[in-house]
């Protein structure tokens, strides 16, 4: 997804743990949501899909004005991503600030910087980095029409990494879902460039931001331990570990260069847009964590597939771009492709929980 980043260690862990109960910012379940009325269960789900569609497209589209507007001209994808994770950051800060002043925000953790806790969370703020700024610099070089296939290979790591690390195996029909995905990626990347529009340095990127985000599902497992499980303090050191990680990288690539060059440096129209690019990026760990909550990690998903098809031709509208038949083959096959993966894994799951019989080697959450 998209920048679709700044506090998706939360989501990761509702989608691979199952659970999502320690957001104090979610509705809590209980039998008054089972009691209520169909129609008003049905327009709430319906509400907050429409609300993380909207968002998370948002997002994108907002995001590729930022960093590769030529009105704008702005050189600096580094700096934009090191603006978000600070915002992130500091509205974290706020919340936490906030905790006293009552709901929503009374069960929120007290944030504090504890540089012991900032060292044990490094290595996953280092995979964080490449994941949020190799997103961006995907972003920056594809349209946002390819940008979904561009970065399409997330599911084929999860596989693949789950296989080498964790030793988790993986069913033929999930392989062959896999298998399409490879297929519509390589289509994509060949229709790309008999239009013209091929960048190979967005497909590395792409292909980098896929491997990185399903590091990132790994290492988040393994370092909630260390901020006792709780989301939005390893979003909050994550991201704090990630702008001082950020300078270097800065003054290495002459970013600092750029923006004492850059013309619209004092224009309120530009922080303005920066902010709303924050805070999208912000909102975008909230709204998927409610719909994975008044939903299921399986619907997400899907909802998930189908919102990158909306996104796709609407960036294909919106840019006046004309594609191939066999463009829009591949973006069907890599959407299909995830369709059929979070199908089989959902039905996977499924069984294992009715038959308990079934070993606990053989579950694979990974995928979800």
């Amino acid at each position: 997804m998209s920048r679709a980043q700044l506090t998706r260690t939360g989501i990761l862990r509702m989608a691979l743990g199952g659970g999502g109960a320690g957001d104090p910012l979610l509705p809590a379940e209980g039998g008054e949501g089972r009691r209520a009325p169909f129609l008003l269960r049905a327009l709430r789900i319906a509400l907050v899909v429409c609300l993380y569609w909207f968002t998370s497209i948002a997002m994108v589209f907002l995001n590729k004005y930022l960093l590769d507007s030529p009105s704008l001209r702005l050189d600096a994808p580094i700096f934009v991503t090191f603006f978000q994770c600070a915002l992130t950051a500091a509205l974290c800060l706020g919340l936490s600030m906030g905790a006293a002043c009552g709901p929503p925000c009374s069960g929120l953790p007290t944030l504090r910087l504890d540089p012991k806790v900032s060292r044990s969370v490094l290595p996953l703020s280092a995979v964080f980095i490449g994941m949020v700024t190799s997103n961006n610099l995907c972003l920056k070089y594809v349209g946002v029409a390819f940008y979904n296939v561009g970065r399409s290979l997330t599911t084929v790591f999860n596989v693949l990494l789950s296989y080498l690390l964790l030793k988790q195996t993986t069913s033929l029909y999930a392989l062959l879902a896999c298998g399409v995905i490879i297929g519509g990626f390589w289509l994509g990347v060949d229709q790309e460039g008999a239009e013209g529009t091929l960048s190979w340095t967005g497909i590395f990127f792409g292909i980098l931001a896929s491997l990185c985000v399903s590091l990132n599902a790994i290492y988040t497992k393994k370092v909630l331990p260390v901020v006792d499980g709780s989301i939005w303090r390893l979003t909050f050191y994550n991201n704090v570990n990630a702008c001082v990680l950020f300078f270097p990288l800065m003054m290495l690539l002459g970013e600092f260069r750029t923006l004492y060059h850059f013309d619209k440096l004092g224009n309120p129209s530009f922080w303005g847009m920066m902010t709303l690019g924050g805070l999208f990026g912000f909102a975008i760990g909230y709204v998927t964590g409610l719909q994975i909550k008044f939903t299921s990690p399986l619907t997400h998903n899907v909802s998930g597939t189908a919102k990158a098809c909306a996104q796709t031709v609407l960036a294909v509208i919106y840019f006046e771009e004309t594609k191939s038949l066999l463009w829009w083959t591949s973006n069907l096959m890599v959407l299909g492709g995830s369709f059929a993966y979070t199908w089989v894994k959902g039905l996977e799951m499924r069984k294992v929980q009715e038959d308990p019989s079934v070993k606990s080697s053989e579950r694979n959450e990974t995928g979800v």
